[in-house]
């Protein structure tokens, strides 16, 4: 029993195993992981730097011609040219300050017209010119005085001012905008760069002469009696310490760059600049300076400028301004001549035969073939 009870058990244990080893998947590999490949990296090409962008050049022979023009003038003078969209400028002597006189008129313009568009100053405002107001030299107002003056508005003692260069116009401008220190604050805001500016015009035109200022010289007489009186070695003296250093400097360069922003309507509102403008354009004064040297068609915004005579040297003669091709191109000229002894047409030829160097170049530029495609 026992024995045959032992071999039912046997069998049936291996009856089990051989069940559950038929339950149990045959062992097999893992499946594989795929993994995704990286793509090939696309091609680049080496990176180059971009080529530097070609400075502006001036029409080829105007720089040769304008420095040859300096060199040639028997005196001391300055010259620059600036282009107002390209932004060339060439010149001769043109970073060393020259006497301005009355191209500073340009500015007691600008700070009027700068505290315009900031609300402060209105043009129409009345005002009235007396025998209180006047300076020296040349002032055409005070033919337009009478008995009680010479009522008016401020926005026509600036247009006299820039037309006729009359010194007391400006003189009564300037004191309304704030006097000198607002003039070289606004130069300086503007960043206008080596423009200097004197103590008003009297107190210049005195020490230029080297005469102590009296209320009793205003109109002219007085002053220029007192200077008369002065020997000679004073007052040479007192100009060549005034050339040397003049109170009211200005590089030409400098003068042609605060043009163009101008023009460009960089430093005033479209309205004052147009006013401005417009105001230069019709200048009286210099016909036969700057002006003398455009032909038909361009046109001409300008201040002049003319300082005292010792003998036969003369200083402070200038002119400088805006001058506008047919085809709408323009340029800012400043002629500044600090000294000499040439005589006027002398000096009139430097100024009038920059132009005409400009403009011959321009015209030449101009019918170059491709200029008009490269110029957009």
């Amino acid at each position: 029993m026992s024995g045959s009870g032992n071999g039912i058990w046997r069998r049936s244990a291996l009856l089990a195993a051989a069940s559950l080893a038929a339950c149990v998947a045959p062992s097999s590999p893992p499946p594989a992981v795929r993994v995704a490949s990286a793509p090939a990296p696309a091609f680049r090409p080496p990176r180059v730097a971009p080529a530097a962008p070609v400075a502006p050049r001036p029409p080829a022979g105007l720089e040769a011609s304008i420095i040859a023009l300096g060199r040639n003038f028997n005196g001391t003078a300055g010259i620059a040219v600036r282009d107002v969209s390209t932004g060339w400028t060439i010149g001769y002597n043109a970073q060393q300050p020259m006497p301005q006189q009355s191209v500073s008129k340009l500015w007691v313009a600008m700070t009027v017209l700068d505290a315009v568009d900031r609300g402060a100053l209105n043009l129409s405002q009345p005002a009235v010119v007396r025998r209180e107001n006047l300076t020296v030299f040349h002032q055409p107002v005070r033919a337009m005085m009478g008995k009680d003056g010479f009522a008016t508005t401020y926005g026509e003692l600036l247009r006299i001012a820039l037309t006729r260069s009359d010194n007391t116009c400006n003189d009564m401008l300037l004191w309304w905008a704030g006097g000198p220190d607002a003039v070289r604050a606004m130069i300086l805001r503007k960043q206008l760069g080596r423009i200097a500016f004197g103590p008003g015009e009297a107190l210049l035109q005195s020490r230029i002469a080297g005469v102590q200022w009296k209320p009793e010289y205003r109109g002219g007489a007085g002053f220029l009696a007192a200077r008369a009186a002065l020997p000679y070695a004073q007052r040479k003296a007192a100009l060549d310490s005034y050339l040397a250093d003049p109170m009211d400097g200005a590089a030409p360069e400098a003068v042609v760059a605060a043009l163009a922003r101008l023009e460009r309507g960089e430093l005033l509102s479209g309205p004052s600049t147009q006013l401005l403008l417009g105001t230069m354009r019709s200048s009286r004064t210099g016909p036969q300076r700057l002006h003398a040297g455009l032909t038909p068609g361009w046109t001409l915004a300008h201040k002049t400028g003319t300082g005292q005579q010792l003998g036969k040297l003369a200083t402070g003669y200038n002119d400088v301004g805006l001058i506008t091709a047919p085809d709408g191109h323009s340029y800012a000229v400043a002629v500044m001549i600090a000294s000499t002894q040439e005589t006027i047409p002398v000096r009139q030829k430097l100024m009038s035969s920059v132009v005409s160097a400009v403009v011959a170049a321009h015209n030449w530029d101009a019918a170059r073939p491709g200029r008009a495609a490269a110029a957009r």
